[in-house]
């Protein structure tokens, strides 16, 4: 990180920015998928968007933690799809774009308003892992 973007996002705004991180897996069969981990792990379904008819999305809650599914679309992300990337629901999206690309991250275009009531901004790290920052902009759950 450089020395700019280190004083500009400090410990301390990273406990008031970061809300929560997920997994998400992509899935060509988001039913198949669902299925394994109900019967696995005992998830249960959270998240279901959008909310009527076939799943894109699917949030689930395994024990204390949480796994997000999505219908796999080349689409919906970095311009390589990757089968595992992280979510991270912050405050503010708009906000973390500069710190994104001076910690030296790739910001795939500008933060999008969706239809499920969330502003999402596809990001990779470093390392090229997909990293999708997401803000809640109404509560739809």
């Amino acid at each position: 990180m450089s020395p700019a973007a280190a004083e500009s996002y400090s410990a301390g705004e990273q406990e008031e920015i970061i809300v929560n991180v997920r997994p998400i897996l992509r899935t060509a069969d988001i039913d198949r998928l669902r299925d394994y981990y109900v019967a696995v792990f005992g998830a249960t379904i959270v998240q279901h968007v959008p909310p009527d008819g076939p799943a894109f999305y699917l949030g689930l809650a395994i024990g204390d933690g949480g796994l997000g599914l999505v219908d796999d679309d080349p689409h919906a992300g970095p311009d390589s799809p990757q089968p595992v990337m992280l979510d991270v629901e912050v405050e503010s999206v708009d906000a973390l774009r500069s710190v994104v690309e001076d910690a030296g991250g790739r910001v795939f275009g500008a933060p999008k308003d969706m239809p499920w009531g969330m502003r999402v901004m596809h990001t990779a790290d470093p390392d090229g892992n997909a990293v999708n920052l997401s803000q809640h902009l109404v509560d739809t759950v």
